[in-house]
């Protein structure tokens, strides 16, 4: 009868949505501690271990419910002994009398092999490959939960000290102090973990590859630790360049001491986002390592500031659910001030600048969106977030500015708050009923561009920009002196950016005049902006031109080197002889651009033509990162030149867990199977490979 009742009980309970769950077991269920031993096999995907809950039960309950997403649960204990349980594809119900006591103790033992948040790149290669292989997790979105029992709501605080057995040989990181490391077995490793202050499940981490690893400090002693792999050694430093003077000035800026045992930064291959803000272990996109040349262009500044401030804003302080921008707006607003250290005032006032322009023609258009809105746009909750701070800031001043951000971080430390949680300190700090505010810029969707524009313009830097810029539709003739005098040393970078994309397709003599002294400016980023924007190349300009080649940019270079190879024909041999060592950024823009046009040149090395070609479509290896596959799978495609392993490795990638390189593919594959040559090469090729990687080409070959 017991075990009907049961069944019944079991049956009823899943029809209680995710969000009654969570807010009813909350008030019941306080949980203090997870202690977890896990077992991570990586060359089968698979996940086990023993986790121990610590916790208190607030009001008598007969269930209580953990998060574990496809897993086998065993070895079921409450306070040492056998207890009833039941199993969903969502998780685990505990039955018993619950009854309002401390320090419960409930153990059970898991096994899981994750389809999400536990990633396991290159395992399905021999180790003789030599290929980097790498574990991470990526638990923002409820997904930590797919591979260690948790509780998918960030109201849920709790101290995780976990335990990691791993293949030896590897480094591994993850949340809170390393305490211990050493082998148990002549092939694995044993990692322990201690956490001291209690976090949201969404933020456990992990990461394990073959990295090395620079120490720093910050200058109230937090050790920092920032992996590499080992063929990254000569980018670790342009990488990570600042990122002391980020951890100071973060600290400083905000007030209140960094909040965890220490911080630690690792690149993974093929993350699902920039990075991702994990207590104490921010995890990121390879893509982001850049050496000295490639920083100018694209670096790794703003998203290491980003998910350093995350440590305060969503790590110590998190939102209760749908007040996102506490998250997203702060650390948006906070990496730009650490910007405005690094690169100056007109960064600043730029960035902001131009998430306006955005911003505004979002809500032109009909489709502003309140920042409380649960359901916003990305654009809404980071930048708009961020505009919300920096006019608040305006409008209380600095020093009740920074009273306000101390007392509400002080106060709501390991806490959940809500935005009106965060105006009452605000409004205590300055003094000043922030109501109008709050109708303004939090609960309104349209966006205040009157009222941004107005703090715009107390730079004069913005408003000298504004001034060249509102000469746009004006002829040469009436705007030459105005574009003359912004092109005098030194030149602003956005300044003068812009004088050159008013120059665009202009050959006049006085056109020309402009372009030289543009060139001669020896700035980087207005002549970047001539490589970018000069369609058609005057011959008094070639030379110039062609010393574009030698700019300390892969933007510059690349561009420049596509234009010159198509309007000079008879010259092709010199730009592909003195480009041909260059590789560009993470994604091989220069390597892979110069191939192309090595294979479309016929008279240019044929002899090696088979070699370049196979070079080109191996970048399209299902190894290799995506933007490197999808770099590949761009020309190949302008080629017509994709050969079975290629066509295997878009098809495979139709599939893959990063959301838009899965859509990329998926359009490219479209496109080619409109081609009946590539149809049937397509549907061949399938035959060899898996339900599961071709489900897409099917369903568009059968629909």
């Amino acid at each position: 009868m017991r075990k009907y009742l049961l069944f019944i009980f079991f049956l009823c309970s899943f029809l209680v949505t995710a969000q009654e769950k969570e807010s009813s077991q909350t008030d019941i269920f306080d949980f203090k501690n997870i202690e977890a031993q896990i077992k991570i096999v990586p060359d089968s995907g698979k996940v086990s271990g023993i986790v121990n809950f610590t916790f208190e039960i607030l009001v008598q309950q007969d269930s209580l419910f953990i998060d574990g997403r496809k897993m086998q649960f065993s070895n079921v204990l409450l306070n040492g002994q056998p207890v009833d349980f039941n199993s969903s594809a969502d998780g685990i119900y505990i039955f018993s009398d619950f009854l309002p006591s401390d320090n419960n103790k409930l153990q059970l033992n898991y096994s899981a092999k994750p389809d999400s948040g536990m990633y396991f790149i290159n395992w399905d290669y021999p180790e003789e490959t030599g290929l980097m292989k790498q574990v991470w997790t990526q638990g923002q979105g409820k997904y930590t939960s797919t591979w260690l029992p948790s509780f998918d709501d960030m109201n849920e605080k709790l101290e995780f000290d976990l335990s990691f057995e791993f293949p030896d040989d590897y480094q591994l990181i993850s949340n809170g102090k390393l305490v211990s490391n050493e082998k148990i077995s002549d092939s694995t490793r044993l990692w322990q973990f201690d956490m001291e202050k209690p976090m949201s499940s969404y933020l456990v981490a992990m990461a394990a590859g073959k990295y090395d690893v620079q120490k720093t400090e910050s200058r109230t002693g937090d050790q920092i630790f920032l992996y590499y792999q080992p063929q990254d050694s000569l980018k670790a430093e342009p990488t990570y360049r600042h990122t002391a003077e980020i951890f100071d000035f973060l600290e400083k800026e905000i007030g209140v001491a960094y909040p965890w045992q220490n911080y630690s930064q690792v690149p993974v291959q093929d993350f699902l986002y920039g990075g991702m803000e994990n207590t104490g272990a921010t995890i990121f996109s390879e893509s982001f390592l850049t050496d000295s040349t490639g920083f100018k262009d694209r670096n790794y500044v703003n998203v290491n500031a980003h998910e350093l401030a995350h440590q305060w804003f969503g790590n110590l302080v998190t939102e209760s659910g749908n007040d996102h921008w506490l998250h997203e707006g702060f650390a948006t607003y906070y990496a730009l001030l650490t910007e405005k250290q690094i690169f100056g005032e007109d960064y600043y006032y730029w960035k902001l600048y131009e998430t306006a322009e955005k911003l505004k023609e979002v809500s032109d258009s009909g489709k502003g969106e309140s920042l409380l809105n649960p359901k916003a746009s990305s654009l809404t909750f980071y930048q708009k977030g961020a505009w919300a701070l920096h006019i608040l800031r305006e409008m209380i001043g600095d020093e009740a500015y920074r009273e306000g951000i101390t007392s509400y971080l002080n106060l709501y430390k390991f806490k959940n708050v809500t935005t009106d949680n965060f105006i009452a300190e605000m409004e205590t700090a300055s003094g000043t009923d922030l109501s109008q505010f709050k109708r303004d810029w939090l609960e309104q969707s349209a966006f205040k561009a009157s009222q941004s524009l107005e703090s715009l313009k107390k730079s004069t830097f913005i408003t000298d920009y504004l001034n060249i810029a509102a000469l746009r539709d004006s002829s040469l003739e009436i705007k030459y002196d105005l574009l003359d005098e912004a092109l005098q040393f030194p030149v602003n970078d956005y300044i003068g950016q812009e004088v050159v994309h008013q120059l665009a397709g202009l050959q006049s003599v006085k056109a020309i005049e402009l372009y030289k002294k543009a060139f001669d400016s020896n700035n980087i980023f207005v002549r970047q902006a001539i490589a970018l924007t000069m369609d058609q190349i005057p011959p008094d300009l070639k030379g110039d031109f062609e010393s574009l080649l030698e700019d300390d940019s892969y933007l510059t270079i690349e561009a420049a080197l596509f234009k010159l190879w198509e309007q000079f024909p008879e010259e092709r041999h010199k730009y592909l002889n003195q480009t041909r060592n260059l590789t560009g950024f993470y994604n091989k823009n220069i390597r892979m651009l110069w191939l192309t046009l090595n294979l479309v040149t016929p008279d240019f090395e044929p002899e090696y033509t088979r070699d370049l070609y196979e070079e080109l479509a191996g970048y399209s290896a299902q190894w290799r990162p995506f933007q490197v596959r999808e770099n590949a799978f761009s020309y190949l495609f302008q080629l017509g030149a994709f050969n079975e392993e290629s066509l295997k490795s878009l098809i495979s990638g139709t599939q893959h867990h990063t959301y838009s390189f899965r859509n990329y593919c998926r359009e490219l594959l479209k496109e080619l199977l409109k081609n009946p040559e590539y149809k049937q090469e397509l549907i061949e090729v399938s035959e060899k490979m898996t339900k599961e990687e071709t489900a897409f080409l099917r369903s568009k070959i059968t629909g």
